[in-house]
């Protein structure tokens, strides 16, 4: 670890398991896992009748400019039905697993990405939360999150990495386009959980998108539609996901933490208000999520009163910043990581 990778200082908490299995209980007898139907059933209706709004909206009104708003809506109305499909990954809608399923292929099919890429990926991350060698989010190409991965880098990546905290915004934008060809690049790489349904699923996604918005704008207004929709979602979903765990410790194989205080120390709570937990999906509670994956968001409120007192009495480090504030110590993290390829860009020939 550099001195410019945020330092770890904690170290494990003694009895960490019987601590953790404490505070589960503890949430379990709140009734903090119960299933929230009623909850569920409402974000659902919300969001389902938003995206009806938006496609009448393309088809009915007759306004290039009103259009490229109207892709704007349909953008956030994607990430916060994506928000729903993270949340049947996580068994927190319904007491099936079967059911959850079924609602995370419809999710896969309305938002446009592979179930089992998405599953499988966040499922890992959950496990090793900011380890260099095992999270899938801290090895992205674009990237560079520590010094060591910055001086690893080549060609066009190590350039964007270069100058990383400068383009944060822009690749960041990126990310619609990228998820869609992860999902692709997973199908046709790996083995899948549905064979046959998922590829089926995206291509049905893929069709419909780009069909129905050419069908209804037709020629140079139709890319740009899409262009600007899929570049919208892009800078939603990783303004809501990169706050979550960049720019806190990084964990590499030498890391000898328990289970809570790993998942405490590497997260990062935006602070609630009514408008934050709504734009983030509950992901503001992050460091309650990541200890309680299954627990409905709409919980993760509650349970924070016993994690934010628990680890202030262990003194286990609990991040809490504002939106602003998360933005700030991401670009810092960035910039700082990535500062050898600028020195070294710096150094005068021999």
């Amino acid at each position: 670890m550099t001195a410019r990778t945020p330092a770890l200082t904690v170290a494990a908490l003694p009895d960490g398991a019987a601590h953790y299995a404490h505070l589960r209980q503890l949430a379990e007898q709140n009734g903090l896992f119960d299933r929230q139907p009623r909850y569920y059933a409402y974000k659902i209706s919300f969001n389902m009748s938003l995206l009806t709004l938006s496609i009448l909206f393309l088809v009915l009104v007759d306004s290039f400019p009103l259009q490229l708003l109207n892709a704007l809506v349909l953008a956030f109305v994607l990430v916060q039905i994506s928000f729903i499909g993270h949340d049947v990954g996580h068994q927190q809608v319904f007491g099936s697993t079967r059911k959850n399923e079924v609602l995370g292929l419809i999710v896969s099919f309305v938002f446009g990405s592979s179930r089992t890429w998405w599953v499988e990926k966040h499922n890992l991350h959950h496990a090793n939360p900011n380890d260099l060698d095992l999270d899938p989010d801290t090895d992205i190409p674009m990237w560079a999150f520590s010094e060591g991965q910055a001086l690893s880098k080549r060609g066009l990546y190590k350039l964007l990495s270069r100058y990383q905290a400068f383009l944060f915004y822009v690749i960041l934008s990126l990310e619609g386009f990228g998820l869609r060809l992860a999902s692709v690049l997973y199908m046709l790489r790996h083995d899948i959980k549905y064979p046959r349904l998922e590829p089926v699923i995206l291509i049905a996604h893929i069709t419909l998108y780009v069909g129905s918005i050419f069908y209804v704008l037709g020629g140079w207004d139709a890319v740009l539609f899409i262009v600007v929709n899929q570049l919208a979602i892009g800078l939603y979903t990783g303004s809501v996901f990169a706050p979550n765990h960049k720019g806190m410790p990084l964990l590499g194989r030498d890391a000898r933490l328990d289970f809570l205080t790993r998942q405490v120390v590497t997260a990062r709570n935006i602070k609630s208000s009514p408008l934050n937990d709504f734009l983030f999906g509950g992901l503001n509670y992050q460091i309650e999520h990541h200890l309680f994956p299954s627990m409905p968001r709409n919980r993760l409120k509650e349970a924070k009163k016993l994690i934010e007192p628990f680890c202030l009495a262990h003194s286990i480090p609990y991040r809490e910043e504002s939106v602003l504030e998360s933005q700030k110590s991401i670009l810092r993290h960035l910039h700082a990581a990535s500062a050898p390829l600028r020195m070294k860009a710096a150094s005068p020939a021999p």
